[in-house]
């Protein structure tokens, strides 16, 4: 009679550890909202291969997703940076208004090697309201002879918007 007791206690136990696992179990991925942010993004104009670092020329392109169904966003700044930090490109020279759902692409062409492997863009965006934060990435691509390689890097928030 003791051991059917004891399995149910510790079939409730594990019940109640399951329960309190799956409520928490997507938390951290609901993203806060914002009004507006600076983001850093990595891009590569080339990476090195082989023993004796041959650069591997890459196309970049920066994708910008707005990807709330219900507001728009601003896109204030995309500008493109070598390696060294020095400024190379400014790709928005009036702010760009992303509807609900709506994308922006800036490429850098595999032939601008300029950038270098540490190169990154710096992209600032707002809103009229909270909203969810744009997806903001980089998608690098590139082909020599028969070998192709294709990777991406996503946007890290550095500084969020200060609401003035």
């Amino acid at each position: 009679m003791k051991t059917p007791r004891c399995m149910v206690r510790i079939g409730m136990a594990v019940l109640v550890c399951l329960m309190v696992f799956l409520s928490t179990a997507g938390a951290e991925s609901v993203l806060p909202l914002s009004t507006g942010q600076t983001l850093y993004v990595p891009a590569y104009s080339h990476i090195y291969s082989g023993n004796n670092e041959q650069p591997f020329l890459l196309t970049v392109t920066l994708s910008i997703r707005n990807i709330d169904p219900g507001r728009a966003i601003l896109v204030t700044k995309a500008d493109y940076y070598a390696t060294q930090g020095k400024q190379l490109k400014s790709y928005v020279s009036a702010p760009v208004k992303l509807k609900p759902l709506e994308s922006i692409r800036y490429v850098v062409p595999e032939r601008d090697k300029s950038g270098g492997s540490g190169a990154n863009f710096i992209v600032e965006w707002t809103s009229d309201g909270p909203v969810n934060p744009p997806i903001v990435e980089s998608i690098m691509i590139g082909t020599q002879i028969q070998q192709g390689i294709s990777f991406t890097s996503r946007g890290q928030p550095i500084t969020p918007f200060s609401s003035q």
